[in-house]
C-alpha cells in the first residue's frame, strides 16, 4: 500500500488540495449569502448550477484535453477556477455568479478527468482496487478538511475566498511538476441510455434520490444550521461530521451488503433515514452537540445510498458494460443533485428552515415505497453477481472517468471504449522519457470484443441491446 501511495503521491496530493478548496467554498457560499439575507432559492440555485457544470461538462473537458493535452488542460482549468473564485469578491451580481459557478463546474470536472485518467492509465489490474480505494479516501479527506478549515475564519469576509484560491493554485504544482508520461485519453462511446434504464430502473431511482439528498445537503444544510443558531465554526463541524461518518460507515455496511439482500439494505437505510429526520422537523430546538450526533447518523445513511445503488446495478449488468453503466449512474446522480437544492431552496423560502429535513424524509419514503423485493425478478443477473461492494466517496467530487478504476470493471473487455482508425487519431504530445524515470510507457487499450446478449438481466424486465461504436484517442 505504501508503494502504491508513493507512486501516485502527486496525483493524490492534487486531489486533496482541489477538494479542500471546493469543500470550503460550497459551505462558505451558503453561509455568506444567508448572512446577507439572500433567498434560499438563490443559495440552492448556485449549488445546483455548479453541479450542472460538473455533470454536463465532461464532454467539454474531453474536447479540451484532446486539443491541448492533459497538463495544459489541467493548468488552464485550474486557473479558470481560481479566477471564478476571486471574481466573486469583486462582483455582487447574483446572475453573474450563476454563470461563474457553471464555468467553475465545467473546469473542475476537467481537472478530475485529468487526475483520474492518469491514475487509470498507469495502474496495473492487480492494484486497481487499492488505487481506487485510496483515491476515494483522498476525495473524502479533502472534503472533510475543507469543511473544517472554515473554523479558521470566524468572520465571513473575503479571507475564505483567498484561502480557496490558494488551494486552487497549489493543486497545480504537483501535476505541473510531475515526470509521469501523459496518459492515453479514452473517449467514451455514445451512452445507450435506453439500454441501461431498461436494465436497472430501480438503481436509477436510488441514485436520483440519493443525488437529490446529497445536493440539498451541500447547498442548504449550512443554511439550516445557521438558522438553528450555530456559528460558522459550528456549522463547519456539523457538516464535516456528516461527511466523515459517511465514509467510515461504508465498510460495515459494505460487509453487510455482500451477505444479505441489497434491496433489503436499501429499504432499511431509507426507512432509518426517514424516521431519523422526524425529530428535526421543527418540533424542538436541539442543542449543538445533539445536532452533531444527528449529523453523524445522517451522513452514515445518506452517503451510503450511492454505493448500495451502484452495487445493486452492477449485479444486473455484465462486466463488459460497467464503465458505461457507471457513467449513466454518475449522470443520474448529478441530475438529482441539481434538482434537490432547487426544490429545498423553494420550500425553505416559502416555509421554514426545518423543511429541509421534511424533504429528506419524503425522499426516503419514496425509496421505501418503490424499492420493493417484489419488483426484483432476479431472473437475469450477471454471471458474477452478487458483485463485491465497493466503498465510494462523494461521487459529485469526481468525474465519470473514475469508473475505469472500479475493481468491478474489466477495462480491457469493456465495450464502452474502442480505438479509432489510425488515420483518425490525433497526436498531441511526445513526452520525452526521463532516463531516471522508472515509469513504463502507458499501455494501450486492448481491442474489445463485441458483447452478445449474454445473461445480464434487469431489475424489472429484460432490456434491449444497445451496443454502438466508440472511439479512442491515444495521446502520446
Amino acid at each position: 500500500m505504501v508503494q502504491t501511495i508513493g507512486a501516485f503521491f502527486s496525483l493524490y496530493l492534487a486531489t486533496i488540495l482541489l477538494l479542500v478548496g471546493s469543500g470550503l467554498f460550497n459551505t462558505y457560499l451558503g453561509l455568506r449569502l444567508t448572512a446577507l439575507s439572500v433567498s434560499e432559492l438563490w443559495v440552492g440555485g448556485l449549488i445546483a448550477i455548479y453541479y450542472l457544470g460538473l455533470v454536463f461538462g465532461a464532454r467539454i473537458g474531453h474536447k479540451i484535453i484532446i486539443q491541448v493535452g492533459h497538463i495544459r488542460a489541467y493548468s488552464a482549468t485550474a486557473a479558470i477556477v481560481t479566477v471564478t473564485i476571486l471574481a466573486l469578491a469583486l462582483l455582487d451580481n447574483l446572475w453573474i455568479w450563476l454563470g461563474f459557478r457553471f464555468v467553475a463546474g465545467v473546469a473542475m470536472v476537467t481537472q478530475f478527468m485529468v487526475l483520474e485518467s492518469w491514475l487509470n492509465e498507469q495502474t496495473e489490474n492487480h492494484q486497481r482496487g487499492r488505487v481506487f480505494a485510496f483515491y476515494m479516501v483522498c476525495s473524502s479527506l479533502g472534503t472533510v478538511l475543507g469543511q473544517l478549515s472554515l473554523t479558521l475564519f470566524p468572520h465571513l469576509n473575503y479571507q475564505p475566498l483567498i484561502f480557496v484560491a490558494i488551494c486552487s493554485a497549489l493543486c497545480l504544482v504537483p501535476v505541473a511538476l510531475t515526470r509521469r508520461l501523459h496518459p492515453a485519453l479514452q473517449l467514451p462511446a455514445p451512452l445507450h441510455v435506453k439500454y441501461y434504464v431498461s436494465r436497472v430502473p430501480l438503481s436509477m431511482t436510488v441514485l436520483f434520490i440519493a443525488g437529490a439528498i446529497t445536493g440539498a445537503f451541500y447547498g442548504l444544510a449550512p443554511v439550516y444550521a445557521v438558522k438553528q443558531g450555530l456559528s460558522s465554526s459550528q456549522v463547519a463541524v456539523f457538516l464535516a461530521a456528516s461527511v466523515a461518518s459517511g465514509v467510515v460507515a461504508q465498510w460495515p455496511l459494505g460487509w453487510l451488503a455482500d451477505r444479505i439482500s441489497r434491496v433489503g439494505m436499501i429499504r432499511v437505510n431509507a426507512l432509518a433515514l426517514a424516521l431519523l429526520a422526524i425529530p428535526l422537523w421543527g418540533w424542538w430546538t436541539l442543542p449543538y452537540w445533539l445536532l452533531v450526533v444527528f449529523s453523524c447518523a445522517f451522513g452514515a445513511l445518506q452517503f451510503t445510498l450511492y454505493p448500495l445503488g451502484a452495487a445493486f446495478a452492477n449485479d444486473n449488468v455484465e462486466q463488459d458494460r460497467r464503465v458505461g453503466l457507471s457513467a449513466i449512474l454518475y449522470m443520474v446522480y448529478g441530475v438529482g443533485a441539481c434538482i434537490g437544492p432547487l426544490v429545498v431552496g423553494v420550500l425553505m423560502r416559502e416555509l421554514e428552515s426545518s423543511v429541509y429535513f421534511v424533504f429528506i424524509s419524503a425522499c426516503a419514503v419514496v425509496l421505501v415505497a418503490l424499492i420493493r423485493p417484489q419488483r426484483v425478478t432476479g431472473d437475469n443477473l450477471s454471471e458474477d453477481a452478487p458483485t463485491q461492494f465497493v466503498p465510494m466517496g462523494d461521487t459529485l467530487h469526481a468525474s465519470e472517468v473514475v469508473a475505469t478504476l472500479d475493481p468491478r470493471v474489466d477495462v480491457e473487455s469493456d465495450v464502452s471504449f474502442a480505438p479509432i482508425e489510425p488515420e483518425d487519431s490525433v497526436e498531441l504530445e511526445h513526452p520525452a522519457e526521463s532516463p531516471d524515470s522508472d515509469q513504463p510507457a502507458a499501455p494501450g487499450v486492448a481491442e474489445p470484443g463485441v458483447a452478445g446478449p449474454g445473461s445480464a438481466g434487469d431489475q424489472d424486465h429484460n432490456g434491449a441491446d444497445g451496443q454502438g461504436d466508440s472511439k479512442h484517442v491515444n495521446q502520446r
